[in-house]
């Protein structure tokens, strides 16, 4: 489902009903409870009556911005609602400047790239009460930054492999042959020569700088390589979350089909796959109940700060109900990333 844009969506309302979806969004968020016209009237549109709010909230609920949970209740709002609000709160909260920056700058915390990225998801899930989600990808162009092979016996080695930017992927491979340490290691000295290049464009080279050099193991060299090239042609993303404990409480999960469901899709790692690159854009990233492909998500949202660094992009956020506080969970992301930066700052001194 395609929700509007903001900037599409203005045109369409007047001054008034723009009003009145606002303040239906924030007060909604803010008690939980659908919201009748005369709430409108008497705290956000003052100057209006509670029949004038009543007939434009009727108009919204044709146009799709708000929509009535039951005949004599008040209004709530729907996805497009939502989409409005939080345009508007990026319009007054836009800090993906920093956030930029500051991600970028986790490749510099003493846990790394993906320790500080598991950091971040703990620390966003215990001060929101949502889940924090953190996540990291490399792009097209893929180069890896070192190479170790780990002998465990009986042709069973240990493939470590450190992208640029981080990034660890590691896989255990059995060869055709026992290679001592020794001889693995100078494989491994072998290959990360060509550490920083581009896969795709040094593979033929290196596989021949290889065997010229290391015939004795022909077979098994050709062996590791090939498992090398597995992982730099299809590497795979990395997820991590926090715990949903927090939610429990919410008044908005308080039905357990749906923790189920939402719990089994964090666990899945084609969805969390596709949410993660629903958020590719650099900067604050939104995605709002039925803007989500997967079924689990369509009353969930994701909140997240995204920036590319490294041949790979980097995403950290929180994933919570649609009736989420966004303005409060934009400035938390903030928060916590800029806690993490100051921790790599003073480590490097």
């Amino acid at each position: 489902m395609r929700v509007l844009t903001r900037q599409e969506v203005i045109p369409l309302l007047t001054e008034r009903q723009l009003e009145v979806v606002l303040s239906v969004v924030y007060e909604y968020i803010r008690s939980g409870e659908s919201v009748g016209s005369r709430t409108v009237s008497k705290r956000y549109l003052t100057g209006h009556s509670s029949a004038t709010i009543r007939n434009e909230m009727s108009d919204l609920e044709e146009m799709g911005f708000l929509k009535q949970t039951h005949t004599s209740s008040g209004r709530i709002p729907t996805t497009q609602g939502y989409r409005l609000y939080v345009d508007s709160v990026l319009q007054r909260v836009d800090s993906s400047r920093h956030s930029k920056e500051w991600i970028k700058n986790l490749g510099e915390h003493q846990k790394g790239i993906e320790g500080a990225l598991e950091s971040a998801s703990d620390i966003l899930s215990r001060v929101s009460n949502y889940v924090g989600v953190a996540a990291v990808t490399p792009l097209d162009k893929v180069r890896f930054q070192r190479v170790d092979f780990v002998r465990l016996g009986d042709r069973n080695v240990l493939l470590l492999v450190v992208l640029q930017g981080g990034l660890v992927h590691q896989k255990v491979i059995s060869l055709p042959w026992d290679m001592t340490q020794e001889y693995l290691d100078d494989l491994s000295r072998r290959i990360n020569v060509f550490a920083g290049c581009e896969w795709t464009e040094i593979k033929k080279s290196l596989k021949a700088y290889i065997m010229d050099e290391l015939r004795e193991y022909k077979s098994a060299c050709s062996a590791a390589l090939r498992e090398l090239e597995g992982i730099m042609l299809s590497p795979s993303m990395k997820v991590f979350t926090g715990s949903m404990s927090h939610m429990l409480n919410l008044p908005d999960f308080q039905d357990l089909g749906r923790i189920q469901a939402l719990y089994e899709f964090l666990e899945q790692e084609e969805g969390m796959a596709n949410l993660v690159k629903s958020c590719s854009k650099e900067g604050i990233n939104v995605v709002i109940g039925e803007e989500n492909e997967s079924p689990a998500m369509k009353k969930s949202a994701l909140v997240a700060a995204s920036t590319v660094c490294n041949g790979q992009m980097t995403m950290v956020g929180v994933i919570g109900p649609e009736r989420m506080n966004y303005e409060k969970v934009i400035t938390t992301i903030d928060r916590v990333l800029r806690t993490m930066d100051l921790e790599s700052e003073e480590e490097a001194e």
